[in-house]
């Protein structure tokens, strides 16, 4: 894959969005010109992951100051605007970091804000880059094994989810550049299959070797032995450790604790929220029931049956083998608690 690919972009006056409700498919862009636009396609998930909704957001400041300039908006107006972006998915932390780093440089104008972007998305690379390199020095120490290493991960985590290069799909592409990785398990990610349509898809790109899954086969390929380590991602990280990430990740978690396994979450310190102190004050998004109860348009569950669609869990930090960010690899389940680690 090219190290170019983004999946937020700024075009001059608006985003460019790769479509991610359309891959493994087809790979097209979303122009986006206004903020209703912006709210609808991170809502669908056009545009998803926590850094790459974050960019998203950052971008969609600049892009209320250039539409309310475009349709004589007052400020407060765009303020309104700003407002609706930051507020489009409550479970990760990110978006509302990002707005409101942004909005800091609001009064200055459209120059500095796109400014403050920009160095958003370019900090997000440089970290996705240096907790790559930390996370596979970790793992090939802490798995102690001479032979590259077998790892599994859960839902989308790569240069789709973020910035670019990716966070816990980061670790696995530095691992594998370093001739050090053998396969990767993706689970499919249910109900949207972000693994086998956008996780599978970077790995071909990459030339990777992996099997995709379903979510339900994970915990016993771990179980058989058939799995060093498990890597997953992060939408909010509380001050304890505990961390929310998608529907499934917690039951990687138990299977490793049980396995004696690493389970290593992969997150920007912007995901560490630690406003939020444990995992039970972290709003956890319910989407749509036809989610569950359809597949491609056709329902699949008895007409009477009511949906359950959470879309992420939270995985206690006590399972958290070890977290790592651009800083370092912390080792959240011996005591090393995030909150202590970013004052």
């Amino acid at each position: 894959m090219s190290q170019e690919l983004r999946a937020v972009d700024w075009t001059g006056d608006g985003l460019a969005l790769i479509d991610q409700t359309l891959l493994p498919h087809r790979n097209e862009t979303m122009a986006v010109r206004d903020v209703d636009t912006l709210v609808d396609a991170i809502q669908r998930l056009v545009v998803r992951g926590a850094p790459a909704i974050g960019a998203a957001g950052a971008y969609g400041v600049a892009l209320a100051l250039v539409q309310g300039e475009r349709e004589g908006w007052t400020a407060d107006e765009i303020r309104a605007a700003v407002a609706r972006i930051r507020e489009a998915r409550p479970t990760a932390v990110n978006l509302m970091v990002c707005v409101d780093r942004v909005m800091t440089r609001f009064d200055e104008g459209l120059d500095a804000v796109l400014a403050e972007a920009v160095a958003v998305q370019r900090e997000d690379v440089e970290a996705n880059r240096a907790m790559g390199a930390h996370g596979a020095d970790w793992l090939l120490e802490t798995v102690g094994v001479d032979r590259p290493l077998r790892i599994l991960t859960h839902c989308n985590t790569g240069a789709l989810a973020t910035a670019g290069w990716g966070t816990a799909l980061g670790v696995i592409r530095e691992l594998h550049a370093r001739g050090r990785l053998e396969v990767v398990y993706a689970d499919e990610t249910r109900p949207l299959l972000q693994g086998s349509r956008l996780t599978a898809w970077e790995l071909v790109q990459e030339g990777i070797p992996h099997y995709v899954q379903a979510d339900g086969a994970a915990a016993g390929t771990i179980l058989r032995g058939e799995v060093d380590a498990a890597i997953v991602g992060a939408d909010r990280i509380a001050a304890n450790g505990d961390t929310a990430n998608k529907v499934g990740t917690v039951g990687v978690a138990l299977a490793c604790a049980d396995a004696g396994i690493p389970f290593l979450v992969a997150a920007p310190t912007t995901t560490v929220d630690l406003s939020t102190k444990t995992g039970d004050e972290i709003h956890i998004e319910l989407r749509g029931e036809d989610e569950v109860l359809e597949w491609g348009g056709v329902r699949t569950a008895p007409a009477e049956s009511r949906g359950h669609n959470p879309a992420f869990d939270v995985t206690p930090g006590r399972l958290v083998t070890g977290l790592v960010t651009e800083r370092g690899v912390l080792d959240v389940a011996s005591g090393q608690l995030p909150g202590e680690y970013l004052k």
